[in-house]
């Protein structure tokens, strides 16, 4: 136990974990952010760092890195433990305490918040051959810097968000861009599917729809990829040494499941208060079920404010649940 117990342990490291740790700074609770990925920003830093944000409080406009920066110099501003590359496998009682048990030890904590997205995040492959063998060699499902893919030949596939967003980015970068998709029809946003088809028309991205991989070709790295026209089942060779599989991601809530916790449809069932149906155990983030909720990171935010207020409460009960206002709090006043 690096630094023994906390008031509460935040699992998840994204903006709703990171938020959390704002508020239990600002209450004046000793915390603990575990994660199990390298960083802290969760899918604004795993998966689409250099796409725009336009739905958050205060910004009409910010890259997912800039406001991941943000939202970590906030959450960390008090002193929060930092605890990364670590799965909780295990959430039992100690006595008043949660054990939570993982594969570098074991965390003693009063209260704990879940904040972990949709659990694990497994990324949807292809099921043809060469993805296994080059996969991580040529074949990526995330982007972290559009710049690494200058003068090459890359190949998006899927219909969705992502797909679409990432080709726009990219093909300011790429020798060759090539965007297949099995139907006609995209799932992204209308604006951007104008857009893809704009970039179509000029010459800027090569668009093949009705098409899907058929296999994957190299040996240490991608050479080549074979798709096929699904209505006619005829071949198409394709020069590529990159290929970006933009499929969706399977959620897994994967240990969570044991830890006793009620769930619904892969999601933690939580009250108004954001309670589980374990005392002392709360959760937060798209990773949590109630009536009209609304997977939004601002809606995240709001969650993580009444979780950690309510925790505070429990580790306290003398505790007020509501912090009032930020603007007349002694402890930025003495800062």
């Amino acid at each position: 136990m690096p630094d023994g117990i906390k008031d509460i342990t935040i699992i998840g490291g994204g903006p709703t974990g990171l938020f959390a740790a704002f508020y239990a700074g600002m209450r004046g609770i000793s915390c603990r952010i575990i994660d199990s990925l390298p960083e802290l920003g969760g899918q604004l830093t795993a998966l689409y760092p250099e796409k725009d944000v336009f739905d958050v409080g205060g910004f009409p406009k910010i890259l997912a890195r800039d406001l991941a920066e943000n939202l970590v110099e906030q959450g960390l501003q008090f002193g929060a433990e930092v605890v990364l590359g670590e799965e909780i496998r295990k959430a039992d009682r100690d006595g008043d305490l949660f054990r939570l048990v993982g594969g570098s030890g074991a965390f003693l904590s009063r209260t704990v918040l879940v904040a972990g997205g949709k659990g694990a995040f497994e990324p949807k492959g292809l099921r043809v051959p060469g993805y296994q063998q080059l996969l991580n060699h040529g074949i990526e499902h995330a982007v972290k810097k559009p710049e690494a893919f200058t003068g090459r030949k890359v190949l998006i596939v899927g219909g969705g968000d992502s797909a679409l967003d990432w080709a726009l980015i990219l093909k300011h970068h790429c020798s060759r861009l090539v965007v297949i998709h099995r139907r006609e029809g995209f799932r992204a946003h209308e604006q951007t599917v104008t857009k893809l088809h704009d970039a179509h028309r000029a010459g800027e991205i090569e668009l093949l729809t009705f098409h899907e991989v058929r296999e994957i070709h190299g040996n240490d790295r991608v050479v080549r990829v074979t798709v096929f026209d699904n209505r006619t089942d005829e071949d198409l060779d394709l020069e590529v040494d990159v290929v970006l599989p933009f499929l969706g991601f399977k959620p897994d809530l994967g240990p969570i499941r044991e830890w006793g916790i009620e769930l619904e449809r892969n999601r933690i069932v939580v009250n108004s208060l954001m309670e589980t149906n374990v005392p002392g155990m709360y959760g937060a983030g798209d990773i949590v079920q109630y009536e009209g909720k609304l997977d939004l990171i601002a809606t995240g935010f709001s969650e993580a404010a009444i979780a950690v207020n309510n925790a505070v409460h429990f580790v306290d009960p003398k505790a007020r649940v509501n912090p009032g206002h930020s603007t007349s709090m002694k402890i930025f006043k003495d800062r």
